[in-house]
C-alpha cells in the first residue's frame, strides 16, 4: 500500500519525504488531464488540482505578478500558496500559471522503485498521421543559410542560433495523455517530468532534462545543457559517442557560449557564483549532453525563483548568440509559432523558493493532435545533416512514448 500523500496548505518541501515505494508513482497514476498540473523533479513530485487564482497577463513583469498574487493569498489566509505551470518562449505571450486548489507532494519518482514496473503500451504506431514542420530538406537549408551567415561575420555576426522543427501527429482518437505521462516518467525517472494546461483546450506535456534554476532559501543552482550526441543501444558504441562529445571542439564551444551566458545573467544576484572550468556528462534514454553545474549564493534581498529564470531566458542553449539577432534567425527560419517549447516549467512558493525546468522534450496536445518539437544548437562548425538527426533523436523520446513512427 502506499504512503500517505500530504496534501496542502503546508510549507512547500525543501527536501524529499520519506520514501516509501509507491509515494510518488501513485502521484502519478493519480494525474488527469485538463484539470490537473503535475510537475516531477529529481527532489519531488507535485500533483496539483484546480485553480484558486490565475496570474494575470498585464503589463508588469512576470515575476512581480507572481510575487503579488502569492503575497495577496496569503494575506487572505493561504498559509502556503504555490503557483505552478508554464511560461512560453516569447516572454511578451501571456503565461498559464496559477494557483491550485489543492497541491499534493510525494518524492521524487527516481526513489520509487515502483516507477520501474511496465507502464501501459501505446497504441499501433498506424493509429498516427505525421507531418513533418518543416520537412528534413528544408530545416537542412534552414541550418545551412544560418551556418553560412555565421561564417560571413560582420557587425552583430550571430554565433550561435537554435534552430527548431516540428512534428504534428494526428489520430481519429484524442492522445492518451496520462499514459503518456506515464511512460515519458519510466523512460527518464530522473528528469523533470510535466504535464500543464498550455492554453484554451492544450496541454503541455514533456520530460525535459535541463534544470533553468533553483532557488532554496539564499542558494540557487542551475543546469546549462548544451553540445549533445544520440545515445546507442550498443554499449561500446554508447561509450564511444560520449567520449566524442566530451572531447567535440565544436560541441565544448557551444556549450561555453551558453556557461559564459548563464555566468553574466547570474553574477548581479550573487555574492558568490560558482562555475566548473569544464562539463561533464548526462544521459537521458535517448541523448547525452554536456552538462555544467552552476551553484551561487544569493546577495540581500534574494531574487526570487522566478526572477533568476527570467533574468536568464532565453539562454542560448534555446535562442542563440546574440538573442536579438537569433530571434531574427529564428522567426525566418521557423515556420511555426514556438508557443510553449523551448520557454519554462516549474513551480514557486511565497518565500521565492521553486524550481524552473527548460521546456524542452516536450509535446503540445489539443483535441487529436499532438505538435512534437526538437531544436538543435548551430554554430558556424555545423554540419545541417548533423544538426538534422540530432532533431531526429531528440523526437525519439516522444515518439517512443506515443508509439509512433517517424
Amino acid at each position: 500500500m502506499s504512503a500517505p500523500i500530504r496534501d496542502h496548505p503546508a510549507p512547500a518541501p525543501q527536501a524529499a519525504p520519506p520514501v516509501s515505494p509507491g509515494a510518488a508513482t501513485a502521484l502519478l497514476d493519480a494525474y488527469r488531464p485538463g484539470t490537473d498540473r503535475l510537475l516531477a523533479t529529481p527532489h519531488r513530485t507535485l500533483l496539483a488540482s484546480g485553480t484558486a487564482a490565475e496570474v494575470p497577463d498585464d503589463d508588469r513583469p512576470v515575476a512581480l505578478r507572481v510575487r503579488a498574487l502569492l503575497a495577496a493569498r496569503r494575506r487572505t489566509g493561504d498559509p502556503a500558496p504555490l503557483v505552478l505551470g508554464a511560461l512560453p518562449f516569447d516572454p511578451a505571450a501571456p503565461p498559464a500559471l496559477a494557483v491550485p486548489e489543492r497541491v499534493r507532494t510525494g518524492p521524487a519518482l527516481r526513489e520509487d522503485p515502483l516507477v520501474a514496473l511496465p507502464a501501459p503500451a501505446p497504441g499501433p504506431p498506424g493509429d498516427w498521421h505525421v507531418r513533418e514542420v518543416p520537412s528534413a530538406g528544408d530545416y537542412r537549408a534552414a541550418v545551412a543559410a544560418a551556418v553560412a551567415r555565421m561564417r560571413a561575420g560582420g557587425p552583430d555576426a550571430l554565433r550561435k542560433v537554435v534552430l527548431a522543427r516540428t512534428l504534428e501527429l494526428t489520430a481519429p482518437h484524442a492522445p492518451d495523455l496520462a499514459g503518456m505521462v506515464r511512460r515519458l516518467a519510466g523512460r527518464d525517472p530522473s528528469g523533470y517530468t510535466f504535464a500543464v494546461p498550455s492554453g484554451a483546450g492544450r496541454t503541455l506535456v514533456g520530460a525535459s532534462p535541463e534544470l533553468l534554476v533553483a532557488r532554496h532559501g539564499g542558494r540557487l543552482t542551475a543546469n546549462p545543457l548544451a553540445g549533445s550526441a544520440p545515445r546507442s543501444a550498443d554499449l561500446a558504441e554508447d561509450v564511444t559517442r560520449a567520449a566524442a562529445l566530451l572531447n567535440s571542439p565544436k560541441d565544448l564551444h557551444e556549450h561555453a557560449v551558453v556557461v559564459e551566458a548563464v555566468r553574466a545573467a547570474l553574477e548581479p544576484f550573487c555574492t558568490r557564483l560558482t562555475v566548473p572550468s569544464a562539463p561533464t556528462l548526462v544521459r537521458t534514454a535517448a541523448m547525452w549532453h554536456l552538462s555544467t553545474t552552476v551553484t551561487g549564493e544569493l546577495a540581500a534581498p534574494s531574487a526570487s525563483a522566478l526572477e533568476l529564470a527570467a533574468a536568464l531566458h532565453p539562454t542560448p542553449a534555446v535562442c542563440g548568440t546574440p538573442t536579438a539577432t537569433a530571434r531574427e534567425v529564428i522567426a525566418a527560419g521557423e515556420p511555426f509559432d514556438r508557443g510553449p517549447y523551448t520557454g519554462m516549467v516549474g513551480w514557486q512558493d511565497a518565500d521565492g523558493d521553486g524550481e524552473w525546468v527548460v521546456t524542452i522534450r516536450c509535446a503540445e496536445a489539443e483535441g487529436d493532435r499532438l505538435r512534437l518539437f526538437a531544436g538543435a544548437g548551430v554554430v558556424a562548425d555545423s554540419c545541417p545533416d548533423a544538426e538534422t538527426a540530432e532533431t531526429g533523436a531528440k523526437f525519439r523520446t516522444f515518439l517512443d512514448a506515443v508509439g509512433a513512427a517517424l
